[in-house]
């Protein structure tokens, strides 16, 4: 049994497919494939069950597969402990952040980690929670940025900061005379919210209690949208109006009068931008250090006047 072969299983088992899990592994198929078969004939067990349309695990192989996980996860961390033992910060970390926080964070924590931590470069990845999640997990991710809650076994948290939402319209909607918008005006048809499965988009729906009461989301919303600027572009248009948080508020290109941006009246809806990591994760200076630079980018530190923390 080599580390090789199980990682050849553990990566078709993600695929359920030959060649594209030859493809991950950079192998041929043919090779993918006898490396599973010798490490079935070593254990004396079927790990998956094939046919001609699918690849699947057997029962017993779902919890070798789990197993093997876990080795190649402490496998690497013996790399990494013997790389953290020179230095800590003079390795690449691989940092995935949710949809709606890192296109708005990463312009300004790159400088930020390049100027403390030069040595350091990074692999970026967007993506959702529950795929972050996955590759954290398995060792693909050494840290995400993602909005608390988040729980998740043998992993650690630390929130960032709080980001308040605004209101975002085009620059002829009625509400342009207003000064702040109360969230309960948030009820009609025109509300533009991301699609399912990013979690901003059920924050924004929490927040906006008369969409909530309804209990049918659809007669509220006419469109929704697979990222933040595309439902800016359709506000501009004068489709609708929708909700951003903080650090999304200027960056855009549109000209001054096309669209305007409203806080929301006491108590501003927020999120809480927060890291995770496992605890097994030996270079605990990089996430400190991480941590830090965050905390410094100017979207961590808005004015958020109105945010009320429940007690």
């Amino acid at each position: 049994m080599t580390l090789t072969e199980l990682r050849y299983i553990v990566t078709l088992a993600q695929e359920q497919h030959f060649g594209r899990a030859a493809e991950r592994c950079h192998v041929s198929q043919p090779t993918l494939s006898v490396g599973v078969k010798k490490l079935e004939d070593e254990l004396g067990i079927l790990i998956f069950e094939r046919s001609k349309s699918a690849v699947r695990l057997t029962p017993t192989g779902e919890s070798i597969v789990a197993q093997a996980q876990k080795v190649l996860e402490q496998a690497q961390g013996i790399r990494e402990l013997a790389q953290a033992g020179k230095n800590q910060l003079s390795a690449p970390l691989k940092i995935g952040a949710i949809y709606t926080i890192g296109p708005y964070l990463f312009p300004h924590l790159v400088p930020q980690l390049n100027r403390v931590a030069p040595e350091m470069p990074l692999y970026i990845e967007e993506n959702f929670t529950h795929v972050l999640r996955d590759k954290l997990r398995t060792g693909e991710l050494d840290a995400i940025i993602i909005a608390l809650p988040f729980s998740e076994p043998d992993v650690l948290t630390k929130a960032l900061y709080d980001e308040p939402f605004y209101v975002m319209m085009p620059a002829r909607h009625p509400w342009t005379e207003l000064k702040s918008i109360d969230n309960s005006q948030l009820n009609d048809k025109s509300l533009l919210l991301l699609g399912e499965g990013h979690c901003f988009r059920d924050q924004v729906l929490e927040a906006c209690p008369t969409v909530r009461k309804h209990g049918d989301e659809a007669k509220h919303t006419q469109v929704e949208s697979s990222s933040l600027e595309t439902i800016r572009h359709m506000v501009a248009s004068g489709l609708g109006v929708s909700v951003l948080p903080f650090s999304a508020v200027e960056s855009h290109h549109y000209a001054p009068g096309i669209i305007e941006v409203r806080p929301f009246n006491a108590p501003v809806p927020y999120r809480t931008v927060a890291i995770a990591w496992r605890a097994s994760f030996p270079r605990p200076r990089a996430i400190e250090v991480l941590a830090d630079s965050v905390r410094l980018c100017s979207v961590a530190r808005p004015e958020a006047e109105g945010v009320v923390k429940p007690a």
